[in-house]
């Protein structure tokens, strides 16, 4: 059963509750391009509570999460965030996690609506093994801070909080990258995701000034950050999204998918790749998350939009996930809306 994960902070002045995926948290409290500015300015702070917190505990953990999904876990020190994927056999993602161990406990940020099917999962998989899985989501909550630190010892001592500082767009230390820009657009965005005992929301967020997930959406498309559920499918393997640089490593071993890692990365390239589309904003309505992009009127998809924002400086922008073949160049169409692309994944 789907822990409760409806959140205390909808009750703030002008909470305009999201949907879809962000449904739960505040899409908004009033004036999203302000609060969009104040995240960038590191001074709001976003509730992100629908996401569900998962823990694993026992000796065997870090060994057992590491021989499943794609990040080398083994010997992660304690209070340092890493992400990690969990693949198909044929190497599609199935699940994000956001990793941070204190030592003695593992903690998984998972994205709204996966914790059940994720915990299903790993209980199927704990063997004989010393590992206890639990869905926490309806005692901890998930705050996102523009904060460029990790957790510390101290903070869980003395609040009961831990916080997953997002790797994006640093390189790990095996891995690979299939975007050439340079400087990435991802370095100016700095975030983590602080956990915290849903009865201390209200004390955590403090005084400082909320802003909702569009806000934060906003930063994460212009950081050209993926995101499972929006930006992937159930044919995404994470060349196609940049997210080797973050989330794979290379040489760590044998895991469910890591055929299909290796045989793509030594032998050519996706078929598909993430885009960045600036999108004309002469028009009121901009196209919805899984409209189809075409070249030309009359000819066939050649992929769909995955995320849209209204970014502060940047206006109306977009990810999508194109087929590998499309000209870099095209103007690209979603409807009425046309679209001119920034290459992401290199053809």
């Amino acid at each position: 059963m789907t822990a409760d994960t409806s959140s205390a902070l909808l009750a703030r002045p002008g909470a305009v509750s999201g949907d879809g995926v962000d449904a739960g948290v505040a899409a908004h409290y009033g004036d999203p391009m302000r609060e969009q500015r104040l995240l960038s300015e590191g001074l709001a702070v976003v509730d992100l509570s629908h996401r569900g917190v998962v823990t694993v505990t026992g000796p065997d953990r870090l060994s057992w999460l590491h021989s499943m999904t794609t990040q080398q876990l083994t010997g992660l020190a304690a209070y340092t965030s890493t992400e990690s994927l969990v693949l198909s056999p044929h190497g599609h993602i199935e699940h994000a996690l956001h990793v941070v161990d204190d030592g003695t406990t593992t903690w998984l940020s998972v994205e709204p609506g996966t914790a059940d099917a994720l915990v299903a999962w790993l209980e199927r998989m704990k063997f004989m093994l010393r590992v206890e899985v639990a869905d926490v989501s309806d005692r901890y909550a998930v705050l996102g801070e523009p904060i460029d630190a990790e957790s510390t010892a101290a903070e869980l001592s003395s609040r009961g909080v831990i916080a997953w500082r997002d790797p994006w767009p640093g390189l790990g230390p095996d891995t690979a990258t299939y975007a050439a820009a340079n400087p990435h657009p991802g370095e100016s965005r700095v975030w983590r995701e602080l956990i915290v005992p849903r009865a201390q929301l209200d004390a955590e967020v403090g005084d400082r000034p909320l802003a909702g997930t569009w806000a934060a959406e906003a930063l994460r498309v212009v950081a050209w950050r993926p995101r499972l559920r929006l930006d992937t499918d159930h044919r995404t393997i994470p060349h196609e999204l940049d997210w080797l640089r973050t989330a794979v490593h290379l040489h760590k071993g044998c895991y469910r998918g890591q055929e299909t890692v290796a045989r793509v990365h030594n032998l050519g390239r996706p078929p598909r790749r993430l885009v960045f589309l600036h999108l004309d904003g002469s028009g009121h309505v901009l196209p919805d998350a899984g409209a189809e992009l075409v070249i030309a009127d009359g000819e066939r998809p050649v992929g769909r939009i995955t995320s849209v924002v209204r970014h502060a400086e940047d206006g109306p922008v977009a990810l999508a996930v194109v087929k590998r073949s499309t000209d870099p160049q095209a103007v690209l169409h979603a409807g009425p809306v046309s679209a001119a692309q920034t290459v992401i994944v290199e053809p």
